[in-house]
């Protein structure tokens, strides 16, 4: 009597596995995708957060790098890198903050369009984050506070 498995049955096993793993694998990437877009919003929680805590010592708001290398850091180095775009779970970020107007505008954009994010987001001294498909690098203060608040 032969033991084993015969070709058949190899191939049904096979046949289940990929069907399983063409289930879960978009569901994977869906979720890598919500992950990254909540951290996004996260980190640009942590970066208004930042700029108003060191405008209330410092009378001015400053860059990333600034909020990154100051003693103690008001935000991880990832973030607050020297050269912008500083890049965090798939998002890039971007701060701009005027001295004279006492603004700071803060971007996060996706690394990769429907790869590691889709929706783009902003947020303003007000501390409201801001979702919109336009949202470049570029956004500024105003061009913002235009967009409505992420759901």
């Amino acid at each position: 009597m032969k033991r084993g498995f015969t070709l058949v049955e190899i191939m049904i096993v096979v046949a289940i596995i990929a069907l399983l793993a063409a289930i879960a694998i978009p569901n994977l990437l869906r979720a890598r995708l919500q992950a990254n877009e909540s951290a996004a919003q996260a980190a640009l929680k942590t970066i208004a957060t930042g700029e108003i805590t060191y405008r209330s010592g410092n009378n001015n708001y400053t860059d990333l790098n600034g909020l990154g290398s100051a003693v103690p850091p008001y935000i991880d180095s990832q973030i607050g890198c020297t050269d912008e775009p500083c890049t965090k779970n798939g998002y890039n970020f971007t701060l701009d903050a005027t001295e004279s107007d006492e603004m700071f505008v803060a971007v996060a954009v996706p690394l990769n369009d429907n790869v590691t994010g889709v929706r783009k987001f902003c947020i303003t001294e007000d501390g409201v984050v801001r979702v919109n498909s336009t949202i470049d690098d570029a956004t500024d203060h105003d061009g913002c506070q235009a967009f409505g608040p992420s759901p």
